[in-house]
Formats: structure tokens, C-alpha cells, sequence
């Protein structure tokens, strides 16, 4: 599975929207997004759709990210673990 591609970032425009909103996260390039000096969450495309690779509690946790209810769970999830 490889990276998002400038394709699937355009396809997630608005939920990464959403997330360059939210502290402290930054974002060193597109669909990108680190916590403090580590890597927080990232994208991936392949023939199955998009999906995104999020870290909680020092492992990777990838979920699909195509319909309008998996990125607001997605959304969800990233807010509880910057709520710690």
C-alpha cells in the first residue's frame, strides 16, 4: 500500500481540512501530520480505496477512510488522543 498521492489527498481535501485545525498538530507536508517531534498520522491509497494510519499508544492503527461516516470516526479518534 503505498502513500496518498496528490489524487487521494485531493479526495480527502476535507478531512484533512479538519485536521490542520487542530493543536498542536503540524503538518510538514501534505496528509502528513506529526505530534510534537513524532509521526502522527498519515494516508495511504490502493485498488481498495483510502485509508489512514493513525498512532495510539506507540502503534500503528490503519482504517479506511472512504465514506463520510469513517473519516468523522477517524476524526473522532484523532481528538480522544490529543485529549490524552
Amino acid at each position: 500500500m503505498k502513500h496518498a498521492g496528490p489524487e487521494a489527498i485531493a479526495r480527502l481535501a476535507l478531512l484533512i481540512a479538519e485536521l490542520r485545525k487542530l493543536e498542536p498538530l503540524r503538518e510538514p507536508k501534505p496528509g502528513t501530520f506529526y505530534l510534537g517531534s513524532s509521526a502522527f498520522l498519515h494516508f495511504h491509497e490502493d485498488a481498495a480505496g483510502d485509508f489512514a494510519d493513525l498512532k495510539i499508544d506507540g502503534d500503528w492503527q490503519r482504517s479506511r477512510v472512504v465514506s463520510a461516516r469513517e473519516r468523522a470516526t477517524l476524526l473522532r479518534r484523532v481528538r480522544a488522543q490529543l485529549a490524552g
